[in-house]
């Protein structure tokens, strides 16, 4: 900072030459160039507009006169508008145009839907549902909601519960007890589950459609040669569970994650539905601890992403998402009340539990616990193959043991079955397990 301020004076050119302002200096000496130079836009805009320029001072103060020159004013208050109106000519016709990729400890804010798609593995639908239709189904939730529970898991020796309440919900009586039977959450069965809310049940397929028009945009226009990344099912998208879960008040969250493979199988996707207050939801990419590239070493090297998730809007987590990215809901310092919800959140996810990945068909460990997958993301050897391992040292009381296999799947995703469902573990595999 001392020698920012004993540096000779920038001229409030048009175009600030490349500079000081370009090289390593800290984030706060780049924000006080940008703020001189621009004084009318305010801190939040400034950080975002620089990190979608790289850090590039030069850059952004260009790409913030070409957005003030426009002359186009946001009619809402508070909300951020699209980053794309601080793309220079230049970004927008490039074809080697780079994604934003914010800086270690830095977080920019999303709010505009084309800004989601662009820059994470969601896209974004706002006012989902009719008004009425939305009310509706949130105090139907927020009514069942009172008989939620908090989840109990083991981890790291320590047994914990989530920060926040959460119901499961599944199509029919039949379904219940096949699950109650059959499938094992954190390592042990299931004690409670209901038959999908009448509103659940009518939100259903307006979720599918919408979904599955997503994914195939998606393939279209997002993926190398408009191909359906391999693994991904070329099967619609049929939501046949939901988990719900009601965040109350700013401090309930949930940390950083991502969600279970097991019965959903490689390349998931989920339909989240998000109604009463607005919350963050944040991602950020998974990077090996192995990794080389360009000093930026480590899972943390990138920032995150924060994508504003408002009252009745729909957010996509597409086929890329859990195993290539982290994501979380972040404690909030305060938040909006909602007219209907007060301080409470409530969000659906909807969730397609293939058949193909039925507790029958999956590996039992020597504890006689069906297996849970996983994908290799934190070493860059074998990153991205997907395992089974014990999943009863998540249980409260049990250790698990040290059963690990290598999974198998075909292009579109079906597991390639083996004739055993037992085999002894592999030299290496606790190095695996603790580089996850």
């Amino acid at each position: 900072m001392k020698s920012f301020l004993t540096r000779p004076k920038r001229k409030l050119c048009a175009e600030p030459e490349p500079g000081p302002g370009d090289g390593d200096e800290p984030t706060e000496v780049k924000l006080a160039l940008l703020s001189s130079l621009h004084p009318a836009a305010d801190q939040g805009t400034l950080l975002d507009v620089l990190l979608a320029h790289e850090g590039s001072v030069s850059e952004a103060s260009a790409a913030l006169q070409t957005s003030q020159h426009s002359g186009k004013k946001s009619g809402a208050i508070g909300y951020q508008q699209s980053l794309k109106q601080y793309a220079l000519p230049s970004d927008v016709t490039s074809p080697t145009k780079k994604k934003v990729r914010p800086k270690k400890g830095s977080t920019l804010h999303l709010y505009d839907p084309d800004d989601v798609a662009e820059h994470t593995p969601c896209t974004i639908l706002h006012n989902f549902l009719p008004p009425e239709e939305a009310n509706d189904l949130l105090r139907e939730l927020l009514d069942e909601a009172k008989s939620f529970e908090k989840i109990t898991f083991k981890l790291f020796d320590n047994v914990v519960s989530s920060p926040h309440t959460s119901g499961f919900f599944v199509e029919s009586y039949d379904a219940i007890r096949t699950q109650q039977a059959d499938y094992y959450y954190n390592g042990s069965k299931l004690t409670a589950s209901s038959v999908l809310a009448l509103g659940l049940q009518m939100v259903k397929p307006v979720v599918q459609e919408a979904v599955n028009k997503e994914i195939q945009h998606r393939i279209k226009t997002r993926y190398p040669g408009g191909k359906k990344l391999k693994h991904q099912s070329p099967s619609p998208w049929v939501p046949n569970s939901a988990f719900v879960n009601c965040y109350n008040g700013a401090q309930e969250s949930v940390g950083w994650h991502s969600d279970q493979l097991t019965y959903l199988g490689p390349r998931a996707v989920i339909g989240s539905v998000s109604l009463g207050v607005a919350r963050e939801f944040r991602v950020r990419r998974v990077l090996p601890k192995d990794s080389d590239a360009k000093g930026d070493s480590g899972p943390d090297a990138e920032g995150q992403m924060s994508i504003h998730l408002p009252h009745n809007s729909l957010l996509v987590m597409h086929a890329e998402m859990q195993e290539e990215w982290k994501h979380c809901i972040a404690p909030a310092p305060s938040i909006d009340p909602h007219p209907v919800a007060g301080v409470r959140r409530i969000n659906i996810t909807y969730r397609d539990y293939r058949q193909q990945m039925h507790p029958r068909f999956t590996p039992r460990c020597g504890c006689g616990v069906p297996c849970v997958l996983r994908v290799v993301q934190r070493k860059r050897e074998n990153l991205g193959r997907y395992f089974w391992m014990c999943h009863a040292s998540n249980v409260p009381g049990k250790h698990g043991c040290s059963f690990f296999q290598w999974a198998a799947f075909d292009d579109d995703g079906n597991p390639i079955l083996h004739r055993t469902s037992s085999q002894a573990p592999q030299p290496g595999a606790s190095t695996l397990y603790s580089n996850r």
